[in-house]
């Protein structure tokens, strides 16, 4: 079985639909309330043990029924949460979002324990990353605590997937990339991580001379996500489209976690990068087509169904 460990965050998103996203001083009366697992580390850890993984989760939830709710999550869908501390001094993450008529959306996030995910946190789980075939990592946590847990991947011979998002104010540190083996930003982000040397990676030349940049980095592998178009593996002496999938798409919430979980767990699987890509990108076609976050990501049945039916 393929062993995925997941350092990351752990929210709980609450939404309220609204006719429109409320001005300064304004009150909306909205409609529909959902409250939903979420977080990119919880979600990808979720979609990797939906997805047939043996999934170690590290992070942080509050001592609130917000943490109550998550680790109840984590357990039935089979993932380890041993490495998962409560802290008593911290409210667990949440994220305020407001939906209007067209799906945009407003979003306030209350890191909370997600902020407070120490380095001290991942030595504790050195064991479970080192027994991992893939170590994933976002940057909704710090990023010293990142930074531990792909050096401790390093130096045990895991394979290190960074998924940089949300984007960072500036590019990552040369000693952050150079622990990565497989980057997997979105358009912006690439062109953010590449020093705002590309001005927007919206065609595949800029996608890849924006990969181009992050290999002189010292990164292994970028695979630029293009939504519906596919993603864009890119080394330093090769690179290859992979296509997307049509979908009839409903929410793209968590579409790009359900990617990141499904590379880990197909690279855990010893996949070639492009079969592996393929598979992510199915995983969040299928994500996408269905309303939240959690909620929305595909089990290995569907995703096995999915491609079966396009080959």
């Amino acid at each position: 079985m393929a062993k995925v460990a997941v350092v990351g965050s752990s929210n709980t998103d609450m939404v309220v639909r609204v006719p429109h996203i409320p001005s300064p001083g304004e009150t909306v009366l909205g409609g529909e309330f959902v409250m939903a697992a979420g977080g990119k580390g919880a979600n990808q850890a979720v979609a990797a043990a939906r997805l047939g993984a043996q999934v170690t989760l590290v992070a942080r939830v509050g001592q609130d029924v917000f943490g109550e709710r998550a680790l109840a999550g984590f357990r039935q869908e089979g993932i380890a949460t041993q490495y998962i501390t409560v802290d008593p001094e911290a409210a667990s993450g949440v994220a305020l979002i407001f939906v209007d008529r067209s799906g945009e959306n407003s979003i306030a996030v209350a890191p909370g324990a997600n902020a407070r995910l120490t380095p001290q946190d991942v030595q504790r789980a050195q064991k479970a990353i080192e027994a991992a075939d893939v170590l994933l990592l976002q940057l909704e946590t710090p990023l010293e605590t990142v930074r531990q847990a792909a050096e401790i991947a390093r130096h045990a011979g895991v394979r290190v997937v960074l998924n940089p998002a949300p984007a960072p104010p500036q590019p990552l540190p040369a000693d952050l990339l150079a622990l990565v083996d497989v980057l997997t930003p979105n358009e912006g982000e690439a062109s953010l991580l590449a020093g705002r040397q590309i001005a927007q990676a919206t065609t595949l030349t800029d996608a890849e001379a924006a990969a181009r940049c992050l290999i002189e980095q010292g990164v292994k592998v970028v695979i630029v996500t293009l939504g519906a178009r596919g993603a864009l593996i890119v080394t330093s002496d090769f690179q290859q489209l992979v296509p997307g999938f049509a979908v009839d798409v409903v929410d793209t919430t968590a579409a790009g976690d359900a990617f990141n979980g499904g590379l880990a767990v197909a690279l855990a699987e010893g996949q070639t990068l492009a079969d592996a890509v393929r598979f992510a990108n199915a995983c969040g076609a299928l994500a996408a087509t269905k309303m939240g976050a959690q909620p929305s990501l595909p089990t290995a049945e569907e995703v096995a169904r999915f491609l079966a039916a396009r080959r």
